[in-house]
């Protein structure tokens, strides 16, 4: 396959484009230390190679060192990672990233970078999770298995330019194996953005939720966009402003956004009892507002002499947890029954929430238990509305 291939516009990738491979001293992004960097980059059709050994400044385990061929003696008195950050880091910044497990490469620079106090978020192709979805009948995707399926000319394996070049080979041999219009789909799909929106990092994303919980966006002028509930809250954020999974409202949404809230829930029934509030307090620009009928009270008799705990099972993390409610207001979430009394301290008033009262509504009418809340302790009881 010619490397004219780029330049005859018959390219998948319109961005100037980097294949990159590392050799480390362990696979530990916090105790282990890069020993060399191969480069493979692509820009406006004209290919260039770089590659260097780096002295990790710690010993190189020898499996690791049978494996790869570079032994102390090599790395030693090579530069360090720092002495070569600010030249690598303008030969990557703003090219499409691909790596095999890139994940990999990728968390290693990511942390090396910021020891040399700059920020590197590329967005990332993963040429494993792309063989995946072009090939889905094949059950091996690694780099092996790329060389023997296409036919690919490994010159050094397990050296860091070497195999970066067998990447360069592996996204030559798909333009000719997948029509165009579908690699560009496929590539679109898999690569994973890290440009995020407004002031919004991938760092900041990294403290959202991993688990049940809610989530809202606000554009300028702090104006609330959008709020929305998932099982996998992290996972569901990054999608909606990294274009993981962007429908063309999510795109709309995410070109908007400049900051994020969520709150996590533990559960399927608190993500329920704090969207639906949040949604009708914030009123954001591209929910559906909740209908609110003739029949619906403004305010309504709470059967219970006190506050009452719900208990959910987060199926996810395995975890109990207990919701405490009280005159049809949701007050909050504990681990502990004990810790979510605490949150149903006395107040003056309690403003009627529609959404809670719907919820738990139906939650006792199907004769599910709540527990009283009492001065010494909970008793459970069947919940039946009044």
């Amino acid at each position: 396959m010619s490397e004219s291939l780029f330049s005859a516009g018959a390219c998948a990738v319109d961005a100037p484009v980097v294949f990159v491979d590392l050799e480390t001293t362990g696979g530990s992004v916090g105790e282990h230390r890069i020993t060399e960097i191969g480069v493979v980059e692509i820009v406006h059709g004209q290919v260039s190679r770089w590659s260097t050994l780096v002295d990790p400044l710690q010993p190189i385990p020898p499996f690791i060192q049978q494996l790869t061929g570079i032994t102390d003696e090599m790395v030693r008195g090579q530069p360090t990672f720092g002495q070569i950050a600010a030249a690598l880091f303008a030969r990557l910044d703003g090219k499409l990233f691909i790596a095999h497990n890139a994940s990999f490469d990728r968390g290693f620079l990511c942390a090396e970078f910021e020891r040399a106090g700059l920020s590197f978020r590329p967005d990332v192709l993963c040429t494993v999770r792309l063989s995946r979805a072009l090939f889905p009948h094949e059950k091996r995707h690694g780099l092996d298995a790329l060389v023997e399926r296409h036919a690919l000319v490994p010159e050094d394996r397990h050296r860091a330019l070497a195999d970066a070049d067998l990447l360069w080979q592996f996204w030559q041999k798909l333009h000719a194996l997948v029509p165009l219009v579908a690699l560009r789909a496929q590539i679109e799909r898999t690569t994973r953005r890290y440009r995020i929106a407004g002031d919004i990092t991938d760092d900041l994303l990294d403290a959202a939720p991993a688990g049940h919980g809610v989530y809202a966006f606000f554009g300028e002028g702090d104006a609330a966009l959008y709020v929305g509930r998932s099982v996998r809250v992290r996972q569901r954020v990054r999608a909606h402003l990294s274009g993981e999974r962007r429908s063309a409202r999510e795109l709309r949404i995410a070109q908007q956004v400049r900051r994020v809230e969520w709150r996590e829930t533990g559960g399927e029934l608190g993500a329920l009892l704090v969207e639906a509030p949040w949604v009708a307090t914030l009123r954001p620009a591209y929910n559906r507002q909740p209908r609110v009928s003739r029949s619906d009270p403004v305010s309504a008799p709470w059967p219970f002499e006190r506050a009452v705990l719900v208990e959910e099972f987060d199926r996810g993390s395995g975890a109990r947890l207990f919701h405490a409610i009280d005159d049809w207001c949701y007050l909050g979430h504990a681990p502990t029954a004990d810790e979510a009394a605490a949150l149903t301290a006395p107040a003056s008033a309690r403003a009627f929430e529609l959404s809670t009262y719907r919820i738990l509504r139906g939650h006792l009418e199907r004769g599910l238990p709540v527990q009283l809340i009492r001065a010494e302790s909970a008793e459970s009881v069947i919940g039946t509305a009044a």
